[in-house]
């Protein structure tokens, strides 16, 4: 899958889990509607969906002691994001911690509200210090 795609695949999970968060709907179903061309989206995008879903309350705990405020009040662009960010660093190893984060702040870029990526950066910046230290080159206490 080239470097694009991959982004595509990241920008509809993102917003497949924005849907389920305020709609509370099927998120797979989110993420087939916003297929292009009559294709449904499938690959990275439907993994980090259901990835997300699968996982959405291991992730949370894994997210809230990285924020500087209670998980609730983020957006939920921002919590999609990292959302999607969490789960690629705790369950994607292949992808290297510095692709997952510049991939969730130019999402952050492209979808949240002004400064809302450099938020998301620190964040997953303090994430990844705890779930992938050998990477990171940081050793702090696991998120």
């Amino acid at each position: 899958m080239t470097k694009p795609s991959r982004r595509r695949s990241r920008e509809l999970a993102l917003q497949a889990l924005y849907a389920w968060q305020l709609g509370g709907g099927d998120a797979l179903e989110q993420l087939r509607a916003l297929g292009e061309d009559g294709e449904a989206p499938g690959g990275l995008a439907e993994a980090l969906v259901r990835g997300v879903l699968s996982r959405a309350d291991e992730l949370k705990a894994l997210i809230a002691p990285c924020l500087d405020r209670d998980f609730s009040r983020l957006s939920p662009v921002e919590r999609a994001i990292l959302y999607i960010g969490a789960f690629e660093l705790a369950a994607q190893p292949q992808t290297p911690f510095k692709v997952v984060i510049n991939e969730a702040v130019e999402l952050g870029k492209s979808f949240g509200g002004t400064g809302g990526h450099k938020f998301v950066n620190g964040v997953l910046e303090k994430l990844a210090a705890g779930l992938r230290p050998d990477e990171t080159g940081r050793r702090t206490q696991p998120a």
